[in-house]
């Protein structure tokens, strides 16, 4: 069983994005258009504001409801295709998840993020960062495991050309920078695993 206090994980990840929107925000800058770290923060702090009636809410329906949240308030690109993540993972996860069920819900939204962003893995996007998660999870790796691996998935778009979203317009100037959904997805995780690890 995986122990899920969504309240602690509300509170864990809106700090965690608000301690890095100003990083994510020169991350966009030199691909993108600048306004992710904001655009994230803003989003994770709705997600705070309503944390007691999400909390109330059985993990399903609060996954898809935070999803809907982000959607509506995140905006940019952003928001539909982290709004996807979440309201995709809700609408396959179990109310009292296992390691397998997490898994199996995981591999699910990644594809519906995939498919909402026209996107695979190889393309200089946050799915490069989602699917070493995935991978991860399948293989039973532990959180600290799990920590490290997604802070090499997102350097290792730094070497990739962006082939989806507005750094695709740059070509080969897109290389040697990482790319902010992967590292917003990196820090994300990372927050996520190490409170539940905590709360284990």
């Amino acid at each position: 069983m995986v122990k899920v206090d969504l309240k602690t994980l509300i509170s864990v990840t809106a700090d965690t994005i608000a301690a890095h929107a100003d990083e994510l925000t020169v991350l966009d800058q030199a691909i993108g258009d600048g306004d992710h770290g904001l655009n994230m923060k803003r989003g994770f702090e709705a997600v705070r504001a309503e944390a007691e009636g999400f909390a109330a809410k059985p993990l399903p329906e609060a996954l898809k409801a935070i999803g809907t949240k982000l959607v509506m308030t995140v905006g940019g690109a952003s928001g539909p295709l982290f709004g996807t993540l979440f309201m995709a993972l809700g609408k396959e996860i179990s109310a009292e998840p296992d390691r397998a069920n997490l898994a199996m819900a995981f591999g699910k939204a990644i594809e519906a993020v995939a498919a909402r962003g026209k996107s695979q893995v190889g393309q200089k996007t946050m799915l490069d960062v989602l699917q070493p998660v995935h991978e991860a999870l399948l293989q039973g790796k532990t959180a600290a495991e799990i920590a490290d691996v997604v802070d090499r998935a997102a350097d290792a778009t730094v070497p990739m050309k962006a082939l989806r979203g507005r750094a695709s317009f740059l070509g080969d100037r897109s290389i040697g920078h990482m790319d902010a959904g992967g590292r917003s997805v990196a820090l994300l995780v990372r927050a996520v695993v190490e409170s539940i690890e905590g709360h284990a």
